[in-house]
């Protein structure tokens, strides 16, 4: 049986064949009504388009670059689906690049068809865009920053000086010394990330207004075990009963590990506070902050969505809000 065309799509929305190809790039220069036709008519025959054809004909890659400190994590896995789904429903491909650490970011900088090839481009967590302002003046490349603000590039981000200072003040409510866990990276030491530094501004605010000071801070990575180390450290020194804010869920359901395995009760002997609301959460009982990270995502694909069907007016950030879910931890 012949596969359907493009033209084949054409005659059955009584369109053109330019049209139909408008509608397949997302193009914003259609009528509400044809793009319906000519989407109907797409699903009618399955048409499958021809990528290979269409990157030809367009002149464009349609592949988008995700520059993002690690792929292992609850947190940037979901943050990847809310950006995978806006740009498939576009049509995109998605290219992952985990930087890890500073040999991978030199390698990706030093690699033109990598750094910019692609349409377009997403930074999650660092903003990078003066490395690569040269490619992009000279390419048109356009990006766009998620899970953190800059002035100077499209972002969507969640307001973590509010999400640590709602921590901070549900700690506050509650007798004993309190504690925080905090995450650093190796690229950390290389570029600024503000998102664990804005939790602590908000959570450390929260508490001197309050009248209460930390009784101690320690630093982890985004590796399980290595949470599981600094947690068992902790609690080796912390003075029980006490409060416990772990900045990302990952290192919260670590700390969760060491202290039943140590016999303590989450809750009553230690009390902890989370922030992501992975969906692990609700099951363990972790009280945490809760940020939308699919729609994050979601909505930071569709600012550079907008400047590849030609938006060209002022830098946008979407901001969002955190709220507090409050289970059995805390």
């Amino acid at each position: 049986m012949r596969k359907p065309t493009i033209q084949d799509v054409a005659r059955t929305a009584g369109v053109g064949v330019g049209t139909v190809s408008r509608v397949l790039n997302n193009h914003t220069a259609v009528k509400h009504s044809t793009r319906e036709a000519v989407l109907k008519a797409i699903a009618d025959l399955d048409y499958t388009p021809n990528p290979h054809a269409r990157r030809i004909a367009g002149g464009k890659s349609y592949t988008i670059s995700v520059l993002l400190p690690v792929v292992t994590t609850e947190f940037y896995v979901r943050l990847l689906d809310g950006l995978e789904t806006a740009f498939q429903a576009a049509r995109y491909d998605v290219a992952i690049f985990p930087l890890l650490d500073r040999a991978r970011l030199e390698r990706y900088l030093g690699s033109h068809t990598l750094a910019y090839q692609a349409d377009g481009l997403v930074m999650a967590s660092y903003n990078l865009s003066t490395l690569f302002q040269e490619g992009v003046q000279r390419s048109g490349q356009p990006m766009v920053l998620v899970d953190a603000y800059a002035e100077n590039v499209d972002c969507a981000y969640m307001d973590n000086v509010a999400g640590g200072r709602i921590a901070g003040e549900y700690a506050a409510r509650f007798p004993g010394e309190t504690y925080a866990l905090w995450v650093e990276t190796e690229l950390d030491h290389i570029f600024t990330t503000r998102v664990f530094e804005e939790r602590r501004a908000g959570f450390v605010s929260a508490l001197e207004s309050a009248g209460q000071t930390l009784a101690g801070e320690y630093k982890t990575s985004f590796d399980t075990q290595a949470a599981r180390n600094v947690a068992g450290h902790f609690l080796a020194e912390a003075q029980f009963p006490c409060t416990v804010f772990a900045s990302a869920d990952l290192i919260a359901g670590a700390l969760l590990d060491e202290i039943e395995l140590r016999g303590l009760r989450a809750g009553q002997d230690v009390r902890v506070i989370g922030f992501d609301d992975q969906p692990w959460a609700e099951r363990r009982g972790l009280t945490t902050v809760h940020q939308p990270v699919e729609a994050m995502g979601h909505e930071a694909a569709t600012l550079l969505l907008s400047r590849l069907s030609g938006y060209s007016g002022p830098v946008r950030a979407r901001k969002f809000m955190p709220t507090l879910v409050v289970r059995q931890s805390a």
